[in-house]
């Protein structure tokens, strides 16, 4: 049984898509959905789906070996960053080499870094006048955005498009290839 940790920071659209895409895989379990956000909507769509939830405070997670020790004990395979806004520290990139992975709402090596996530991506593209954008599912390193690329795919932008249509065509994106990579990376074939 290969096991999954997810770690999000938001609505939790791409964990359930994940969770939804390998719901019948008897080879894969999403064992555990972690969130430093007590307000986050993956904390709802985690109970529905029955996923256990650990929700930890910035300290915890800086300061302490409390998360990586739990990811250990409980056998984690691989970790997956969907929508997760902090910097992943050294311990838990040491603790998981080329395990962990994250997906960005745009073609990196552009719009990325600290401070480029969600809308602000968006916009960025948007005012740069970009005829494309996409995603980037990539491994993590210790610097926001800069991980070896394992994925990306892109779609077009009009000169009439708002940050918000970029952001739903990027999103149908996230959704359509972000759970088919994790399950590649696993070895599974999805359903």
């Amino acid at each position: 049984m290969k096991r999954i940790a997810i770690f999000a920071s938001g609505s939790g659209s791409n964990a359930e898509a994940i969770a939804r895409y390998l719901a019948d895989d008897t080879e894969v379990q999403i064992s555990l959905i972690l969130t430093n956000n007590p307000e986050a909507g993956v904390i709802q769509r985690a109970r529905r789906l029955h996923i256990p939830v650990l929700v930890f405070d910035r300290k915890t997670f800086y300061e302490s070996d409390r998360i990586v020790e739990m990811l250990l004990n409980q056998k984690i395979d691989l970790v997956v960053l969907a929508g997760f806004m902090m910097l992943i520290p050294n311990v838990l990139i040491q603790a998981f080499p080329r395990r962990i992975i994250n997906i960005h709402p745009a073609l990196l090596p552009r719009y990325g870094g600290k401070g480029m996530y969600g809308h602000f991506v968006h916009e960025a593209v948007v005012a740069a006048g970009e005829v494309e954008s996409g995603i980037t599912i990539h491994y993590v390193n210790e610097v926001y955005d800069e991980g070896e690329i394992i994925f990306q795919a892109s779609c077009a932008i009009s000169s009439a498009d708002t940050p918000d249509d970029v952001a739903r065509k990027v999103q149908a994106l996230e959704h359509a290839h972000y759970p088919r990579v994790v399950g590649q990376l696993l070895g599974s074939q999805g359903v």
